[in-house]
């Protein structure tokens, strides 16, 4: 099936595409419609009339038109589901986990918005004001550009749609080009809505071009986006004034305390190091385990991922499927054998095929090894033993990411430290740093980003205060 441009309402199909390749069978999954600067700025142009529109709209109409979409969500689970493991491999249980979060996402929006409102303000507070009637109350943004990637194609185009839309304005998005169908049909779903707001959402795809001309743009006032560290610098860079909110990427470690139940930390670790073959902003990369008890956990975490499963991501007791594609496998096969080379120890086989590369705990691992210092987004985990909680905190700190971090203890002064004193923009106490709650604040500190994700923060991100007073 061919994604199609939406160019506001108006479905269109290009002239040339591009062809998005199964990572798992090879064969062609889905096209997208190849789409040139002119196609960008004509999205941009469209949406910038609706704009005005949408703001006009009532809120009633905005949720009814999201909860609609989400009914329709529920609808076409199986298939929506299937066009992810298609198009990003993803294993099918996680593929309709991810739509379950979409729809609740989506959900979320609507109850947040009918709930966010403004203030009054008590303006003869100070002995230089006088008594007045003022408050401030919250409107749209205007236009917003969503740019979205491929580990979580259809949640993390609702953490953006959602809540701009919800909050009444127009959006470009541009799906990452590994999955254009499952955007397509999610975007499919808002436009051919009975309650949706006419020209509101547009679609095009691309690569550099397009995302450069939406961007440098002086259309939208917001541009939204997750991706890598080095795009998100030359969003910074080129946007101008704009409010810009980006998710960057992180390299989430954890602290085993000696307190620690072990037996749930490797477990629990296991998960949050090779769920979605690691190819998470937060996947579990480092584990800074306490010296006195090291050896016991390396060999339950070295257990408990030899448990789990590898292979077609279409059988549902899959737990890890193909790397998204050929380079990012040579990639983590390189990662692996030059921590080896340092003098670390891989405590499994190492073993590739294809794009199928199996979990690794890599053992006897260095700070300054290249494979703790950068995000591997691959199936890789470290163990660094450390003397105690002291040890670890400026172990852990020292990363230019700064997005999840989480440590297992028993021991409530280790907790109240761990929250005051790790860098990062979440902290998870006797759980992994994977953990990602739609409800909650999400985002991180230094190249992990700046701004916050969630329907609620991401409606104020979206969103301008206006001040008004009556004397």
């Amino acid at each position: 099936m061919d994604a199609k441009i939406f160019f506001g309402s108006t479905e269109q199909t290009g002239e040339n595409f591009s062809e998005r390749i199964s990572p798992y069978r090879g064969d062609v999954v889905s096209r997208a419609p190849i789409c040139s600067e002119e196609d960008a700025k004509k999205a941009l142009d469209i949406a910038h009339l609706s704009a005005k529109e949408a703001k006009k709209s009532t809120l009633s109409q905005r949720c009814d038109w999201l909860l609609d979409v989400c009914s329709k969500l529920k609808e076409n689970r199986e298939d929506i589901a299937q066009t992810i493991t298609d198009e990003v491999g993803k294993p099918i249980s996680f593929s309709r986990i991810e739509v379950d979060r979409c729809i609740e996402t989506v959900t979320l929006s609507c109850e947040t918005m009918r709930t966010m409102h403004g203030e009054t303000i008590n303006t003869d507070a100070m002995a230089s004001g006088k008594k007045t009637m003022a408050f401030f109350t919250r409107e749209p943004a205007g236009v917003v550009v969503a740019i979205t990637p491929f580990n979580f194609p259809l949640n993390l185009v609702a953490h953006k749609l959602a809540p701009a839309l919800v909050a009444g304005n127009a959006v470009v998005l541009k799906p990452t080009p590994e999955a254009p169908l499952t955007a397509y049909k999610f975007a499919k779903l808002f436009i051919d809505s009975e309650y949706a707001i006419k020209d509101a959402l547009s679609v095009v795809y691309g690569d550099a071009e397009v995302g450069s001309a939406l961007i440098t743009s002086d259309i939208p006032r917001v541009i939204s986006f997750t991706g890598s560290v080095p795009v998100g610098n030359i969003i910074t860079k080129s946007a101008g004034i704009k409010k810009v909110s980006l998710e960057l990427g992180g390299n989430a470690a954890t602290y085993i305390d000696s307190s620690a139940d072990l037996d749930l930390a490797a477990t629990r670790c296991a998960f949050g190091a090779f769920v979605n073959s690691g190819q998470v902003c937060i996947s579990l990369q480092r584990i800074y385990v306490n010296a006195d008890i090291y050896d016991e956990f390396a060999s339950k975490m070295a257990e408990e991922t030899k448990k789990l499963v590898v292979g077609s991501p279409y059988d549902d007791d899959t737990f890890l499927g193909p790397l998204i594609d050929d380079e990012s496998a040579i990639r983590a096969m390189n990662w692996v054998k030059s921590a080896v080379k340092e003098g670390a120890t891989s405590m499994l086989e190492l073993k590739r095929e294809g794009r199928m590369f199996y979990p690794c705990v890599m053992a006897d691992v260095r700070d300054d090894m290249a494979i703790v210092c950068e995000e591997v987004f691959a199936p890789i985990v470290s163990l660094v033993k450390v003397d105690n909680f002291d040890d670890a905190i400026p172990r852990m700190n020292n990363s230019p990411y700064g997005l999840q971090f989480s440590v297992f203890t028993n021991d409530l002064s280790i907790t109240k430290r761990a929250i005051s004193e790790l860098d990062a923009g979440g902290i998870i106490i006797n759980d992994i740093p994977t953990i990602r709650f739609d409800i909650q604040p999400y985002g991180g500190l230094k190249l992990s980003g700046v701004g916050r994700e969630g329907p609620k923060f991401a409606i104020e991100e979206m969103t301008e205060i206006k001040s008004v007073i009556i004397c």
